[in-house]
């Protein structure tokens, strides 16, 4: 049974589209580009407190197919629930310090270990991946995120044999998120996926976005990423990853299991109860195009789910 249904939480089709469209190459002269009512946004500062990331290059590996959403767009569109439940709430996200900031990793694994973040990002391989990123609501974005390959943070903890599970904590400060005063949710925010799905190639731990350090309302200044997955499964502000045997109670099925599953992959023939999933809407250039498998991921993690048939795979 749902505890309550926040305000936003409407068919997709009654979500504004965005009314301005760039390309990433036009980014310099954004000023120039912005359609009336967009143009008076300010331009949106470094994470506080957070250094620059290192220098590191792009890997290829899984082109995007489409054009990079602009920055400004994918920056103050955001899901955040902590912070509220309208797509302004980069705003109050502002004020979550991002410095210092400390990961624990720890349960069913051989070594379990607490990071300091920037200790963290020298130790590891960054490299910049631009992915689709798709919504359960309808709405994409294309970004370009920095950041690590979780399964390389797996193997400094050595997870055990009986591992099945990753859970993914986010922070919780009542301080600055004025989200956490709402008492029917499961607080605090719990993501996870399976150990095979931690080990695939695609699973991401950003750091970064822009090649800037990652702000605070897209997760900043670590999370963690599925492409494949709708957006609701990656993990945002993470301050701790922890292996399991047993599948982990998650923020959104346990709000409204009949709409929200634990594998939550992408697929246009499967509808949410409310609204269909069959096409999307890209921010920036408002255009809407045919959802894609796996998010089109299929190629790489289609194998994760072939003995799963009987499993509730799409949300």
């Amino acid at each position: 049974m749902i505890l309550r249904r926040p305000g936003w939480n409407a068919p997709e089709s009654q979500v504004t589209p965005q009314d301005w469209a760039m390309n990433r190459r036009a980014l310099l002269g954004a000023g120039a580009l912005l359609a009336p009512g967009l143009a008076a946004r300010p331009a949106l500062a470094q994470a506080p407190g957070a250094p620059p990331l290192p220098q590191h290059g792009r890997n290829d590996a899984w082109p995007a197919g489409r054009e990079v959403t602009p920055e400004r767009e994918a920056t103050t569109y955001n899901n955040f629930y902590e912070f509220g439940t309208t797509k302004t709430v980069w705003r109050e996200a502002q004020r979550m310090p991002q410095r210092p900031w400390r990961l624990r990793v720890d349960g069913l694994v051989a070594n379990p270990r607490e990071f300091d973040l920037d200790d963290l990002i020298r130790l590891m391989p960054l490299e910049e991946r631009i992915y689709r990123f798709r919504c359960v609501e309808g709405w994409a974005m294309t970004v370009p995120w920095n950041g690590f390959a979780l399964a390389e943070l797996l193997k400094r903890v050595e997870p055990a044999a009986s591992a099945r599970y990753v859970a993914f904590e986010t922070a919780s400060l009542p301080s600055v998120m004025p989200g956490l005063r709402q008492s029917w949710y499961p607080w605090p925010h719990m993501e996870a996926c399976t150990i095979a799905e931690a080990a695939n190639e695609l699973a991401f731990l950003p750091v970064g976005m822009y090649g800037k350090p990652l702000p605070a309302q897209n997760g900043g200044p670590f999370r963690v990423v599925f492409p494949w997955k709708y957006g609701f499964k990656s993990g945002k502000s993470v301050v701790r990853i922890t292996l399991t045997e047993q599948r982990p109670r998650t923020f959104w099925p346990t709000i409204q299991a009949s709409e929200y599953g634990f594998w939550a992959n992408v697929n246009p023939e499967v509808p949410h109860p409310r609204w269909s999933q069959a096409t999307e809407r890209l921010l920036g250039s408002g255009e809407r195009v045919p959802t894609r498998l796996f998010n089109g991921y299929g190629e790489w993690v289609g194998g994760l789910y072939g003995s799963l048939q009987r499993e509730r795979l799409w949300a």
